[in-house]
């Protein structure tokens, strides 16, 4: 009986192993690989220009990041997001990141909510 749950176990494992190997990663480009975690804290876009656009980060995983910010970027633009630390009980640098924007839409408080995939981190 053992032997049986085990057979059965390896065959569902060899079936997702083969469905994993065929899936096509590249279409469509917007999905997400990386697990995002959710943060809820304060960031800032550097903007050209020099400003600061305040923004909260939403979600944050080692490929990109979502942003609440009153700022509405070009599809496709790099933008510079910081980043502060989570935490106020541990004194950690803000993390600097550049950030190509794949998505942006409205939310209903006035600000954008926006997506994108994290094409280098400064500092």
């Amino acid at each position: 009986m053992a032997s049986t749950r085990m057979e059965t176990l390896q065959s569902a494992l060899r079936s997702l192993f083969s469905m994993v190997k065929s899936m096509d990663y590249a279409a469509p480009r917007d999905r997400r690989l990386d697990r995002r975690v959710p943060l809820g804290c304060s960031a800032h876009i550097q903007s050209r220009a020099g400003d600061k656009i305040l923004a909260e980060c939403i979600e944050l995983s080692v490929s990109g990041m979502t942003l609440h910010a009153a700022f509405v970027p070009g599809e496709g633009e790099v933008i510079e997001v910081v980043i502060a630390s989570p935490s106020d009980h541990v004194a950690r640098p803000p993390l600097v990141t550049r950030l190509k924007v794949t998505r942006c839409f409205a939310l209903p408080d006035g600000r954008y909510e926006i997506g994108g995939s994290i094409i280098r981190v400064v500092g």
